[in-house]
């Protein structure tokens, strides 16, 4: 990997340059995880330079993940893609704020999401599972992205917040575009209509007494005021984007996993009761966000000068696979301890919808493997990879005697 000699400012030396684009990481074998991992090879740098999107700091080990998700004081959420760090007309809050900030806005969000309202959201899932695959069951074959991974955990979503089914190819092709842009013209356009479908929605729902998340939040207060509508219109387009991308990504990943790997697909048949572990396994395994901070201060990390403004990503996949961090890292072993890792990020900024997450890939698993309990990937036929913000399967064909 040589390195351009743009967009290398003075406090950057040579041995910390490394010429790397995290929006299209080059697939190791085809996959994109070990693509990644290539970035703990010898002789690169824990925290390196890359000149890619205007320049930016990646760090690429566990240790350093962890610990610049928790520390917002060093490293703000002001801006979280170097590629849209231009972009400063639209911070979304809570997910680009700091605290204390951040953590009103977070309020309004979680209830929705506790532990106790995820185990009815659960059932719902659980039924939504098995009248998915009973649908395309007899065929013995299906693309799991669209017949799937792009229906069970966006259905959940549209039913938190209510909206018709039929949006839903709409709603995508604009989520798309933000986490895995054609370019940034298109991303645009995508936004405007994000923006343009929250205002009309708050404006159908604000008074009508609704127990949706749109309405919830369409009467909160805040500091005893109501939320202004760029704020409130922002908070629903960035639940738009994670609601619709995040599991139905990785969903893809650990599905290409259970079709290549036999064995692990009877442990679970043998031991239902181990897809939670299973699922806290495939989170740890199969990453898929690069998120990004912004460094608030002239500093030294950990012998790293970081400037002001200088922005550092994290990709989430390298504390998963970071072999300092945890035994054979590559390695999908349902009996590992819970890992700590940062698939959702930590601290403040954790991912509210985590526990969702698991409790939808946990019941994906369960169902699926009830009734197609022995599946590959369809001869002859290519699996599809995309990375951006957030990597995903974009196709996965799989098939199955009925």
């Amino acid at each position: 990997m040589n390195a351009s000699t743009q967009n290398i400012p003075d406090h950057v030396p040579t041995s910390r340059i490394v010429d790397f684009d995290i929006y299209d990481v080059p697939l190791h074998q085809g996959d994109y995880h070990l693509g990644l991992k290539q970035l703990h090879n010898p002789g690169i740098p824990d925290i390196f330079w890359t000149p890619r999107h205007g320049g930016h700091w990646i760090a690429t080990r566990g240790d350093d993940i962890y610990h610049i998700f928790k520390d917002y004081q060093n490293f703000s959420s002001s801006n979280l893609q170097p590629m849209y760090r231009n972009d400063i007309s639209v911070r979304m809050p809570p997910i680009m704020y700091d605290p204390p900030e951040h953590t009103g806005y977070r309020s309004l969000i979680t209830p929705v999401l506790t532990p106790k309202a995820v185990e009815n959201l659960g059932e719902k899932a659980r039924q939504n599972s098995i009248e998915l695959i009973e649908g395309f069951y007899q065929k013995g074959e299906c693309e799991f992205i669209t017949a799937f991974a792009q229906q069970l955990p966006i259905g959940i979503f549209m039913n938190i917040v209510e909206l018709p089914a039929s949006d839903r190819e709409m709603l995508l092709a604009w989520a798309e575009q933000q986490v895995r842009p054609t370019d940034m013209e298109h991303r645009g356009h995508a936004l405007e209509g994000l923006f343009g479908y929250a205002r009309q929605k708050v404006v159908e729902r604000r008074g009508k007494g609704g127990k949706d998340l749109i309405t919830v939040l369409s009467e909160a207060k805040l500091n005893g005021q109501p939320l202004s509508d760029f704020d409130l219109e922002s908070m629903l387009v960035m639940l738009l984007i994670g609601g619709l991308d995040t599991v139905a990504s990785m969903m893809g990943f650990i599905a290409k996993f259970l079709a290549d790997n036999p064995a692990h697909r009877k442990q679970l048949i043998d031991d239902p009761e181990l897809c939670g572990k299973a699922a806290d396994e495939f989170m740890r395994r199969f990453p898929i966000v690069n998120q990004g901070r912004t460094v608030t201060r002239d500093m030294v990390y950990k012998g790293v000068e970081m400037k002001k403004g200088d922005m550092i990503m994290m990709p989430t996949t390298l504390h998963g696979l970071d072999d300092r961090k945890f035994e054979r890292p590559l390695e999908v072993d349902f009996n590992r301890p819970t890992p700590i890792h940062s698939t959702f990020g930590n601290g403040p900024h954790r991912c509210p919808g985590s526990y969702l997450a698991r409790v939808e890939l946990k019941v994906f698993m369960e169902e699926w493997l009830k009734r197609i309990p022995d599946f590959q990937v369809t001869p002859g036929k290519s699996v599809q990879v995309r990375a951006g913000v957030n990597a995903t399967v974009t196709h996965l064909p799989l098939s199955w005697k009925p």
